[in-house]
């Protein structure tokens, strides 16, 4: 059986008995719905990758230059040999 008290600590939830009640019971047909998934048999259905029937429909990797990079690193406070300049993250 689900406890919501459990949940409510951890996310430091004040909760009221109704509201506690409301989602117990809430969880509890949850619950019971995967229960009922679970009795379906499935041991000989392949499994999944994609439910639609496709294949080969990624587009080809082409490399478009679409905006200069001079009007890029225009917009940028810092840059460096066309690249942007940060902030170093490590000592």
């Amino acid at each position: 059986m689900f406890d919501i008290k459990t949940y409510e600590k951890t996310a430091m939830f004040d909760l009221t008995d109704d509201e506690r009640q409301s989602l117990n019971a809430l969880a509890s047909e949850i619950a019971e719905g995967f229960r009922e998934i679970e009795k379906i048999d499935t041991a000989n259905v392949e499994p999944l990758v994609s439910v639609l029937d496709l294949s080969g429909v990624m587009r080809e990797d082409i490399s478009e230059k679409l905006i200069p990079r001079e009007t890029i690193m225009a917009n940028a406070p810092e840059h460096k040999d066309g690249y942007f300049q940060v902030p170093g993250t490590l000592e």
